[in-house]
C-alpha cells in the first residue's frame, strides 16, 4: 500500500477526537451479566424499573406515626401499637391514637405523618403510653411516598450508561440480577525497540527498561477492557508484522508505542502501510504529536509516541474518548476544563496545544495550580507526581506568573 507522506496541516487535539469518533462504531454483541460482574460494563439496552421504589410509603425518621389534623398543643394521643421495618402494623388505628414506628416500617392504614421521637413527650402508666407533641407538624412530614425514588415503569439508566458502584446497588435495589451490557472491547498492546529491557533484569548500557506497554495496560485495566499483552518486541519489521496479525485475528484494537514517527528503525508505521491504512498520523499536541490512527482489517490501529509521558498524554487525550465509544458507551469529545490562578511562569512556542504537568488545589479564593519540575516528555515522575494537565492552547505562548490558565484534572485512567 502506498506511503502518503506528503505534509498536511496537523490536525488539532479536538479535530483529531472528532475524526476518530466518526469513524468508529460501538460493538455489537450483547451478553448478559449477574451483577456481581457488571461493575465497569456498559449498558447495551435501557433498565426500566419494575417496581416503585420505596415500594410502599414508609417512615423516614423513628417516631410516631399519626394523623397530623389531630395534633394539638397539650393534646395527648394513645399509643395503639408498634410498626417496626419487617413487621408492619396491619390493625386500623382509632381516632386519637398512633403507632410507635421505625425507620423504614410501612405506615398504618390512615395515618399520614410521622413526629420524631424527640419531638414528643412519652408518658406510661400500667394500662397504657401516650405522647404529647411538642411541635404540630406539617402533614406528610417525615414519610417517604411509594415511588418517590423511582416510579415503577420509569427509566433508571440509558444504553451506552457505564455501571458504577452506586448503580450496581441501586439495581440489586430493583430486584435486577441479571443485566445486558456489550461485549469487552479486546485491546492488544506491544513496546518495540532494540534499546528496551524488561523489568527485573539487569540494564546493559545505553538501554532503558520498557515502561510503556505497563502504564499502558494499567490504565487500559481501568477502563475495563480486555488486555491482550503481545510483548516487547526488537526492531525486527518480520517479528512487528506477526504481532500486527496476531491483533487483526484476536483484538478490536491494537495499540503500539513508538514506531510512528520517521526514523529508519520505526516498522510499525511501514507494516501499517502494508497490511492497513493510517488515516493520520500527526496530532498539534504537547507531548504526543507522533500519533498514528488508521485500521488493520476489522481491528483498530492506535500508534502512541515512544516517549512515556507522550504514550501516556496521548492515550488518555486521544485514545479514550474513542475506546469508550467502542465500547458503548456515550461520550463527548470536549474537554471539561477548570480555571485556576498559575503560581509560577510557563514556558510555550506556538503551533501546538500543550498538556503541561501540574497539581492543583484549592486556596482561600479558589483553585491555584503549578507545574512539578521538568516537564521532558520521557519523565514519568511529571504525570506521577501531578493530578492535572495545564492546557495551553494551540497559539498561545509562554506565559507570567499569577495568570489565569486552563486545567484539566486527571481522569480515573491516571488516578
Amino acid at each position: 500500500m502506498q506511503d502518503t507522506r506528503i505534509s498536511k496541516p496537523m490536525l488539532s487535539a479536538e479535530q483529531a477526537i472528532l475524526q476518530m469518533l466518526s469513524e468508529v462504531s460501538a460493538l455489537t454483541q450483547m451478553i448478559s451479566v449477574p451483577l456481581s460482574a457488571a461493575l465497569d460494563r456498559v449498558l447495551a439496552q435501557p433498565v426500566v424499573s419494575g417496581i416503585n421504589v420505596p415500594g410502599y410509603d414508609n417512615a423516614a425518621m423513628d417516631g410516631y406515626a399519626l394523623r397530623a389534623a389531630e395534633v394539638a398543643p397539650g393534646q395527648p394521643l394513645t399509643v395503639d401499637g408498634v410498626a417496626l421495618a419487617g413487621h408492619a402494623f396491619t390493625d386500623q388505628v382509632p381516632a386519637g391514637s398512633c403507632v410507635r414506628i421505625t425507620t423504614g416500617a410501612v405506615m398504618p392504614s390512615g395515618l399520614d405523618t410521622v413526629v420524631m421521637q424527640e419531638q414528643v413527650e412519652l408518658t406510661q402508666t400500667d394500662i397504657q403510653q401516650q405522647i404529647v407533641c411538642q411541635l404540630v407538624p406539617s402533614p406528610g412530614e417525615h414519610v417517604r411516598r411509594a415511588g418517590e425514588d423511582i416510579a415503577k415503569g420509569a427509566q433508571v439508566f440509558a444504553a451506552g450508561h457505564k455501571l458504577r458502584p452506586a448503580d450496581i446497588g441501586l439495581l440489586a435495589s430493583l430486584g435486577i440480577a441479571n443485566v445486558k451490557v456489550w461485549r469487552q472491547l479486546k485491546v492488544a498492546i506491544f513496546s518495540s525497540g532494540d534499546e528496551l529491557v524488561p523489568p527485573g533484569q539487569s540494564l546493559p548500557d545505553g538501554h532503558i527498561y520498557d515502561s510503556n506497554r505497563y502504564v499502558i495496560a494499567a490504565m487500559l485495566q481501568r477502563l475495563g477492557v480486555e488486555v491482550i499483552d503481545l510483548g516487547l518486541l526488537p526492531d525486527d519489521p518480520k517479528a512487528i508484522e506477526q504481532a500486527f496479525k496476531q491483533a487483526m485475528t484476536q483484538a478490536d484494537v491494537l495499540v503500539t508505542s513508538a514506531g510512528v514517527s520517521v526514523g529508519d528503525a520505526d516498522y510499525t508505521r511501514q507494516i501499517l502501510h502494508k497490511l492497513g491504512q493510517i488515516n493520520f498520523w500527526q496530532v498539534a499536541i504537547k507531548p504526543g504529536k507522533p500519533f498514528a490512527f488508521g485500521k488493520l482489517d476489522n481491528c483498530w490501529f492506535f500508534g502512541l509516541p515512544g516517549n512515556p509521558v507522550a504514550a501516556v498524554v496521548t492515550l488518555e487525550q486521544l485514545v479514550q474518548p474513542v475506546l469508550r465509544k467502542l465500547s458503548g458507551e456515550t461520550v463527548a469529545a470536549n474537554l471539561k476544563l477548570l480555571s485556576a490562578e498559575c503560581e509560577v511562569p510557563l514556558k510555550k512556542q506556538p503551533g501546538r496545544m500543550d498538556f503541561q504537568r501540574g497539581w492543583y488545589w484549592q486556596a482561600e479564593h479558589g483553585l491555584k495550580v503549578k507545574t512539578l519540575g521538568a516537564q521532558s516528555s520521557g519523565m514519568l515522575s511529571s504525570i506521577a507526581n501531578a493530578n492535572c494537565y495545564i492546557v495551553l492552547e494551540r497559539d498561545s505562548a509562554s506565559l507570567p506568573a499569577g495568570e489565569i490558565v486552563a486545567i484539566l484534572p486527571f481522569s480515573n485512567l491516571l488516578r
